[in-house]
């Protein structure tokens, strides 16, 4: 950035103390603490881990407090801190089939090996203000939870039994790194994944939406979305196994979608998968939506030119970092720029009134 004024770094500093102040807001009103961020918005703080890439609550609430609740300017600061810190390796892949589930629901299957467990949800609420929160009562002790089984089966597992679901193969090589690589283009699925994961959650709703809508032609039904907490697993090598070395919340969606079969495939069930850190289901239930949008061609589909088939349309402006970065450059000064255009709009006009009147002669 350059400053074409004398008193900018002066001003810059002004607006800095303008800002805290601000943020603070009146100070005879309690601060919001950063405990109090974590455990009362924890959706908030939810979107900022998974978009962020990281998983840490308390700095996730450290950062919503700072960015005054602006949650791409967490996402942004989030981003920024990953960024310092060292790799000490890769875990393995994590197994959702042990999640300790806090939600578990099937649109398939009323039936589901395992049980349908409500969880804590927003779906069969009255949108209506409650005014009781306002007044910061005690809220009434929540039943207790079920106890946890052993492992709770996958859906998919019981089509995949009946040879009625595309058979998923496994990734010949790890994929890279999207928070290390810049995105390349064509993304194979896992990088693709990533990329979804890390996308700013309206843009993948709309995207999703507009499958529904008929752009894409991709009806799918939610055959399983849970939520809970897995263990993350590390190899040892001087150990020769794997320890726990910490868990995490995730919210996995998977859908099933028709498929009247294609050149390559027959007619079977196809998938669209989804996995975000936190309670984010929208957000995952979104992605599996444009996972299954964008996989028209390893499945010889045809494309039917819809915005969420589009690979390159979707991965290059999911990311809100790297949109709100272009985007709000624009307010910085551009003095010089706009005198050149300035200039050449003048000379263009001056070259029209003389044309015109040389015509009018």
């Amino acid at each position: 950035m350059y400053v074409a004024v004398k008193g900018g770094e002066r001003a810059i500093d002004n607006a800095h103390a303008w800002l805290a102040e601000e943020r603070r807001g009146d100070s005879d009103v309690d601060e919001l603490s950063v405990a109090q961020i974590r455990e009362q918005l924890k959706l908030a703080v939810n979107r900022v881990m998974a978009e962020g890439s990281l998983f840490d609550p308390d700095l996730a609430a450290l950062a919503i407090k700072q960015a005054r609740g602006d949650l791409i300017e967490a996402i942004f600061l989030i981003r920024a801190y990953r960024t310092t810190l060292p790799r000490f390796g890769a875990s393995n892949a994590i197994d959702t089939g042990a999640m300790r589930c806090d939600r578990r629901v099937s649109a398939t299957f009323k039936d589901a090996p395992g049980g349908q467990l409500l969880g804590p949800t927003f779906d069969y609420t009255h949108r209506l203000l409650d005014f009781k929160l306002a007044a910061e009562g005690d809220v009434p002790p929540a039943p207790e939870k079920p106890a946890d089984p052993a492992r709770t089966p996958h859906i998919m597992a019981f089509l995949d039994r009946e040879n009625l679901i595309q058979t998923e193969k496994a990734g010949a090589k790890t994929p890279p790194d999207l928070t290390r690589e810049p995105l390349e283009l064509p993304a194979d699925r896992p990088l693709r994944l990533q990329s979804l994961t890390r996308g700013d959650e309206g843009f993948i709703l709309g995207m999703a939406y507009s499958t529904q809508r008929g752009y894409a032609r991709n009806h799918a039904f939610v055959a399983e979305l849970r939520i809970g907490t897995v263990a993350v697993e590390m190899d040892i090598p001087e150990l020769g196994f794997a320890i726990e070395i910490g868990e995490i919340e995730v919210t996995e969606c998977e859908t099933v979608n028709q498929f009247k079969g294609s050149r390559t495939e027959p007619p079977q069930f196809t998938r669209g998968y989804g996995l975000v850190f936190g309670m984010t289901e929208r957000k995952a239930i979104s992605m599996a939506l444009v996972d299954r949008a964008l996989r028209w061609k390893e499945l010889g589909e045809d494309n039917l030119g819809a915005p969420a088939q589009d690979e390159e349309f979707v991965l290059s402006h999911a990311d809100n970092i790297q949109a709100t970065g272009f985007l709000e450059h624009i307010k910085l000064p551009h003095y010089v720029d706009f005198q050149s255009e300035l200039e050449l709009i003048r000379k263009l006009r001056r070259a029209v009134s003389e044309t015109t009147r040389k015509a009018a002669e």
